[in-house]
């Protein structure tokens, strides 16, 4: 009876919270993500992943790693505007932030159907369209080394110790996995004003432009919603923010059209996954394609309805909403206030999160 129990939420959920020996050491107002049931968490897991997830000999040729995109000090997301796979090719995409990651149902800025870390593992490794890491066609190479070097082999063993021959590209994302879930930044100075009650933790100004933030006449918290400041979190959500209107009909530029290249409904143009706000005083240059410099500049798109009506023609498709506000020069430093307060030092230098190749 218990089997089929268990069978029947596996089917049901197939992410599964698993107490197990792992401890997460959160805050009580900071739930555990969800884990997959066919990948429990375990610290030697999470302790190969780190390496993995800093080493570039997973790549192809050798010389780019997750983290050459995916910056600790910039909050696990990139400075450049867009992405450079290992072959020197520019992408379409600014690598996202993947703090709270474990959170997000969907993991991309446009693809519904990446919804589990093993899986997206997968992309930058092999994929070709675009080359990210080059690993395609090279797998026997990375495997090689993997074999011969003097500390992996050990890794592995103690992570996957139910395997007789641990190391594999499948138990390579899964240890990915494991550590990308480990990511979850909980002590901005926000954290301890808003959930341990300490007034003197932000400024006055970061005060009221929470008030702002929260505030109907904004709406920022509509889309930005929750702990993790992302309305993604409950469902898959996408939107429109009227960033481009290349036709008068809502286009935006070709091969970054975003949910309509997955489902080709013409509603969809333009609609991408609301990213975290966590420790976004850190994660410069801002949207999908990296196209808006500043804080600043994103409250310009926002107060405009969106960049492309700042430009002369706002979008038919633009999410509704999102609407038109105006802020005073001192509303503006409030906002930036408040937007600065969620960014989580103890998290950006935690030595548990950065390189061990030191």
């Amino acid at each position: 009876m218990a089997y089929r129990a268990y069978l029947v939420c596996f089917l049901l959920h197939p992410f599964v919270l698993f107490a197990g020996s792992y401890q997460w050491d959160l805050p009580n107002w900071m739930t555990p993500p969800l884990v997959p049931a066919d990948n429990p968490m375990s610290v030697e897991k999470v302790e190969l992943g780190q390496r993995l997830f800093y080493d570039a000999n997973l790549s192809g040729p050798g010389y780019m790693s997750c983290s050459t995109c995916h910056m600790p000090e910039h909050s696990f997301s990139e400075p450049r505007s867009v992405s450079v796979g290992v072959t020197g090719q520019f992408h379409n995409r600014n690598a996202m932030a993947i703090v709270n990651v474990a959170y997000m149902k969907t993991l991309t800025w446009a693809n519904p159907k990446e919804v589990r870390l093993e899986d997206q593992a997968k992309v930058p490794l092999f994929g070709i369209h675009p080359i990210e890491m080059g690993t395609k066609g090279q797998e026997g190479k990375v495997i090689l080394f993997l074999q011969r070097d003097p500390i992996y082999p050990g890794l592995f063993k103690k992570a996957f110790s139910d395997q007789d021959d641990p190391i594999s590209f499948d138990t390579i994302t899964k240890a990915l996995a494991s550590f990308e879930r480990t990511l979850i930044s909980y002590q901005s100075p926000y954290d301890d004003y808003k959930y341990n009650h300490n007034g003197s933790a932000i400024s006055e100004d970061a005060k009221r432009g929470e008030a702002l933030f929260l505030s109907a006449r904004l709406g920022c918290s509509g889309c930005h919603s929750g702990v993790h400041f992302s309305d993604a979190t409950k469902a898959s959500a996408f939107h429109n923010t009227g960033l481009y209107n290349l036709d008068e009909q809502g286009a935006y530029p070709k091969g970054n059209q975003g949910l309509y290249e997955h489902t080709g409904q013409s509603s969809d143009r333009g609609r991408f996954r609301t990213p975290t706000l966590r420790n976004i005083g850190k994660t410069a240059p801002y949207m999908h394609d990296g196209s808006i410099a500043t804080l600043e500049e994103v409250l310009d798109h926002y107060g405009a309805g969106g960049r492309a009506a700042l430009q002369g023609s706002a979008s038919p498709l633009i999410s509704e909403k999102i609407h038109k506000f105006v802020l005073t020069a001192n509303e503006r430093r409030q906002m930036i206030a408040f937007l600065t307060s969620l960014t989580d030092g103890e998290f950006i230098e935690n030595p548990r999160f950065t390189t061990p190749f030191r």
